[in-house]
């Protein structure tokens, strides 16, 4: 059970308070508002203190009904889709939007993302400053506990600069009244992300532990520092392969992490010991079953009848399911196209098979097939659901899966995709052909990947494909396409295909299901215009 952690269940147990008050805050003052006589701090559990600020994680990627960076970068991208539904999902349109690159400054997506991103940086900002004036007396660990709380704001920065580019850093909490910060350009963010987490790493823990749990130690802040240099290029125009091998090097002769022998392990309800996981978004749902904290993947994907599969005690919503295209990418003997999709005919727990009960299938068998008319309209039975994460019988409207973050699989992957682009192909293949051998285990031979494959163009058949017009541009011509592929097939569903997709130049220069190119400016969303009143030292970005 994951109440045996008990950072875990500190961080959990306060976060409905402290998120709920601090989310309010942030909707009646945005970031640059910081007034300490509103916060009374206290001499408790250093523990609860900086779990404050990893509440943050949740409702950032997941929450607040998923318009979030998990659900922001998935649809947006090649990977997956929410169309219109027969019981909904078109919401004034804002998953068309995305999906056709086609938002503005006023989506949910881009409020959210900002407002907990900077949420955290701001609760960060206040332990650190509450220790560092002594508000705070911590007579052992001081040094540590500031560091961890400089990676998380860290990491929280990294979103930002990841979807918004130019944003303002602040790293104090003990501003004047009125305080209006000055925005920074992206490779200010990206320097300022790269020195807090590498003065922070000496100060940081190398154990792994139950203690450490859901926390940057010394490891995860290493993994979160390689994921920011891998996309040094996009952020600040200079590549920085080289030293992103060295420190995927650190952490892979470490021996502290290592694959699963299954990928599905990985994901599954009670998945907080699993020998991959550098760091993890914990999830309970005794803690967090609502929609701002939760974890709704179940919710999200599946039709309604599917409560009968897992017994669930409330109906899925159904929406989000895998593009066609992606699908078809897939080996069909690769173990990872049936463990991470749901497909085919649908049953009850007790076997029996289950109907639609909505649109033109209603009355017919609830079938899941890899087809999709379009964004615009589709029907129950439309199109693969998202099946990586397992789905607990009974569980209840949040699931109590981890969300795993940063895995060791992605720094295997990191490491073989910097060796690819500074020529060594060979060298990275067989570190793609390692993460590959578990999803072949009945037919070994196709998990060997060559240095020439890699060197290959995509396999997914880019262009046009919904019920209005069909087009053709296959991906023969992106360099390096074969590895994105496989990034693709090992990292769908994790909340991170948009970004993958910047870095090997497709996200805005092909067309895939419904979507067409819309100008390459969309690799950033726009700031939130009630955040450009709010502070006219901001500008906004480029084509928006």
């Amino acid at each position: 059970m994951k109440t045996r952690y008990f950072f875990i269940r500190t961080l959990l147990s306060c976060a409905m308070f402290i998120l709920i008050a601090s989310c309010t805050k942030l909707k009646d003052q945005n970031y640059s508002t910081i007034i300490t006589d509103q916060f009374n701090p206290t001499t408790g559990d250093v523990d609860a203190l900086v779990g404050a600020g990893y509440t943050y994680w949740r409702p950032l990627m997941l929450g607040r009904s998923a318009n979030s960076i998990f659900r922001t970068n998935e649809i947006s991208s090649d990977e997956a889709v929410i169309p219109a539904r027969p019981n909904g999902w078109v919401d004034g349109g804002i998953y068309r939007r995305v999906h056709e690159h086609r938002w503005t400054s006023d989506e949910d997506n881009n409020y959210q993302i900002w407002n907990n991103a900077f949420g955290g940086i701001t609760t960060c900002n206040r332990v650190i400053y509450q220790i560092e004036s002594g508000q705070i007396p911590i007579a052992v660990g001081k040094d540590a506990t500031v560091a961890e709380l400089r990676v998380l704001r860290a990491s929280f920065y990294y979103a930002l600069c990841d979807f918004f580019g130019n944003v303002p850093v602040v790293d104090k909490f003990d501003l004047p009244k009125g305080f209006l910060p000055t925005q920074s350009t992206r490779k200010e963010v990206y320097d300022f992300i790269v020195k807090e987490i590498t003065e922070s790493l000496p100060n940081l823990t190398k154990a792994n532990t139950q203690a450490t749990y859901g926390r940057f130690n010394y490891w995860a802040a290493n993994a979160l520092l390689a994921k920011v240099y891998i996309n040094a290029q996009v952020y600040t125009g200079t590549p920085a392969w080289t030293t992103c091998i060295a420190v995927c090097n650190e952490i892979i002769n470490s021996n502290t992490y290592t694959l699963e022998a299954g990928q599905k392990s990985i994901f599954l309800t009670e998945n907080e010991g699993s020998k991959e996981i550098i760091f993890s978004i914990p999830f309970d749902e005794q803690y967090t079953a609502d929609g701002a904290n939760g974890f709704t993947l179940h919710m999200e994907t599946l039709q309604p009848e599917n409560q009968q599969t897992y017994d669930f005690l409330n109906s899925p919503w159904g929406g989000i399911c895998a593009t066609p295209q992606f699908v078809n990418t897939f080996d069909p003997e690769d173990s990872r196209l049936k463990d991470n999709y749901i497909q085919g005919q649908q049953y009850t727990s007790g076997g029996a098979p289950i109907n639609c009960t909505f649109g033109a299938f209603n009355g017919q068998p609830l079938k899941y097939i890899n087809e999709v008319p379009g964004v615009d309209s589709s029907e129950e039975v439309h199109g693969y659901r998202l099946g990586k994460f397992e789905f607990k019988k009974g569980a209840l409207v949040g699931m109590s899966n981890d969300f795993p973050m940063l895995r060791y699989a992605d720094v295997l992957m990191m490491k073989a995709e910097c060796l690819l682009r500074t020529g060594d192909a060979a060298g990275a293949a067989a570190l793609v052909t390692q993460v590959r051998q578990r999803s072949f285990l009945n037919n070994p031979a196709k998990a060997t990947v060559t240095a020439a494959q890699l060197m290959q163009g995509s396999s997914y058949d880019y262009g046009l494909r919904n019920h209005l017009r069909t087009t053709q541009e296959g991906g023969g011509d992106i360099q390096y396409g074969r590895f994105l592929d496989e990034l693709g097939w090992e990292f769908n569903t994790e909340g991170r295909r948009r970004q993958d997709l910047i870095r090997f130049g497709v996200f805005t220069s092909k067309s895939w299901f419904s979507h067409s190119p819309n100008g390459a400016y969309r690799a950033l969303l726009p700031i939130p215009r009630n955040e450009l009143s709010n502070n006219p030292n901001l500008k906004q970005n480029t084509g928006y």
